[in-house]
């Protein structure tokens, strides 16, 4: 479930847990009220680490892998938190063709994280996507809503630079 490396660590408050144990609560004896209760507490945390699973399982008193399953089978789950500049990399096939898959490559080894993951400091966080819609500028890469286009692999130190 997590990588070797260091993640932020989770850092729940007893108000997220109370607000969350109150909405399973409200929802839980409604059937199929496991996802909209997981959508709600990525709403409270930002993402659905085990920890928050684990307490959606308590509190529900369904298997952990249940609640595991359906947070790994829906992409709009996420289970690393995002962070405060989210750099996502298109890897759609004109930006691929031009060179986004070296992009990304540079970006994990100077991020030192892999795409999905979080810098331990929760300054950046890496994901692909497919085709921003910006073809004619590839390779294109986003930080939050800042586009990024033409781009060559010499360019992201100073690019990142920019964030810190």
């Amino acid at each position: 479930m997590s990588s070797s490396k260091d993640t932020v660590p989770f850092n729940g408050t007893k108000e997220q847990e109370e607000k969350l144990l109150e909405i399973i609560a409200e929802l839980k004896s409604q059937p199929g009220a496991l996802m909209p209760i997981m959508q709600k507490a990525q709403e409270i945390y930002g993402y659905l680490p085990v920890e928050v699973q684990t307490m959606i399982s308590n509190a529900m008193d369904i298997p952990l892998e249940k609640v595991y399953g359906v947070a790994t089978f829906y992409s709009q789950f996420a289970l690393n938190p995002k962070g405060r500049y989210q750099i996502s990399v298109c890897l759609g096939t004109a930006c691929y063709v031009k060179g986004s898959g070296d992009v990304y490559n540079k970006l994990m080894e100077l991020l030192g994280i892999v795409g999905g993951e979080c810098t331990a400091d929760g300054k950046f966080s890496l994901d692909a996507c497919r085709c921003v819609g910006a073809c004619g500028l590839a390779p294109v890469m986003m930080i939050n809503d800042d586009v990024y286009g033409r781009l060559s692999v010499e360019e992201i130190a100073g690019i990142l630079s920019k964030y810190e």
